[in-house]
């Protein structure tokens, strides 16, 4: 759980911060792109209040030239630096300049004759680090009259006003970011916690699946066993063979699972034949062998155990195809069956059974050794061959509550159960 707590802190954060990251600059923008809508919004409302006092909105009597020139006088050198007043027609009427304007004005955009009915404006950065905004305007004499002239304003944003402008964005960009990483700092308990509550349902359904394939493998078990530490046995060979070689996660899993439950189609077969203490016959043989697909059959369609079919299957296959049911050869067996194959027959030798002894280590590991290259594996009869003598020795003695428990640690391990 520390680990997922640990990625499920380092996710969050990386989140956050990419929220943050990608939410400053957009609260940058509509912050400042606000701030010049207010200046503009502003500069406009002025500059219609200016033309209507001076009775400039209606620009086609005798002395529209000269009201429009009075209010473009009147609106440059504090709101505008540079004012023009046209016709309905397009015509300049007016226009009046600062100093300070005669030194943007060539910078500025060349634009056609004015024939916009909506205000408008462009915010513009000129080469010499200076930012103006140019006001469009169209002159009514009612909010839904006929456009009667237009005015053109340009504003140079002074130091201090941009300085303000920056200082704003800023500080909403900053609560932005604050407000995401205070987002990320809530969600992560509530994530915690809930990934704790499905750990905690997850651990107890898989408990109960381990437990479900425990039972069902000592009751296959004892039909033809004393105990049904043979399962446990064999599946703890298998597995501890299968990490050796390289075996892990959902792979693993299957291997153990299949190991508990690879003679499930054995609950089929009539005892006359499982416990019979002598060699079967081609009748009795066709018989038993029917337990593959019986078992199968048990566990397909299982869900979790799905992977266990591998082993079920294929686990009395042969490394050169004189194996049954499928007579399938060398790789073509999965490596599970394989692995299995190695640990039930050193098992199936070394065990006292009610039909026969055990045999002594030597004896078993020798008959192993006959079958290298045709009934077993060679990579994993040599793998096995290496760790035998101390699996034999941990083994030895052991009851079936010992050897469960031997199990249910490698269980645990790759099954990932929390103690």
């Amino acid at each position: 759980m520390q680990t997922f707590q640990r990625k499920t802190a380092g996710r969050i954060a990386a989140v956050t911060l990419l929220m943050a990251a990608c939410a400053s600059p957009l609260a940058w923008l509509v912050s400042r792109e606000n701030a010049e809508q207010e200046v503009v919004a502003f500069a406009q409302e002025e500059s219609r209040r200016v033309l209507t006092v001076h009775s400039s909105v209606r620009l086609d009597g005798p002395k529209a030239a000269a009201q429009a020139q009075q209010a473009a006088q009147l609106l440059t050198g504090g709101l505008f630096e540079i004012a023009e007043i046209y016709s309905p027609d397009g015509h300049k009427l007016a226009e009046s300049v600062t100093p300070e304007g005669h030194i943007v004005e060539s910078q500025l955009p060349r634009h056609g004759t004015p024939r916009y009915r909506e205000s408008s404006y462009e915010s513009l950065p000129l080469p010499g680090g200076q930012w103006v905004l140019r006001v469009f305007v169209p002159l009514r004499e009612s909010h839904s009259g006929p456009v009667t002239g237009y005015f053109e304003g340009v504003r140079i944003i002074p130091e201090w006003q941009r300085q303000q402008i920056r200082s704003d964005a800023f500080i909403v960009s900053l609560m932005v970011c604050l407000a995401s990483l205070v987002c990320g700092a809530v969600i992560y308990p509530v994530v915690v916690h809930l990934a704790k509550e499905n750990e905690h349902k997850a651990q107890q359904v898989l408990e109960s699946h381990i437990a479900m394939m425990e039972a069902l493998g000592r009751a296959i078990a004892k039909r033809d066993s004393d105990t049904g530490a043979h399962n446990y046995r064999v599946a703890w060979l298998a597995a501890s063979t299968a990490h050796v070689l390289g075996l892990q996660g959902a792979a693993m899993q299957s291997l153990i699972a299949g190991s508990f439950l690879h003679d499930a189609g054995k609950i089929g077969i009539p005892d006359a034949i499982l416990l019979k203490p002598g060699r079967l016959d081609e009748a009795e043989m066709a018989i038993m062998r029917t337990h593959v697909a019986q078992g199968e059959d048990i566990v397909t369609g299982a869900g979790w155990l799905d992977g266990a079919r591998d082993v079920v299957g294929s686990h009395h296959e042969k490394w050169d195809g004189s194996g049954y049911p499928r007579g399938l050869s060398g790789q073509n067996i999965p490596l599970s069956a394989r692995i299995f194959a190695v640990a039930d027959v050193f098992d199936a030798l070394s065990s006292r059974r009610p039909y026969k002894e055990p045999l002594p280590f030597e004896e078993v590991m020798a008959i192993l050794q006959q079958g290298r290259g045709s009934h077993f594996d060679p990579l994993v009869l040599d793998t096995f061959s290496q760790l035998a003598p101390e699996l034999h020795r941990q083994l030895q003695g052991l009851d079936e509550v010992a050897t469960r428990k031997l199990m249910t640690d490698m269980v645990q391990r790759h099954f990932d159960i929390l103690v």
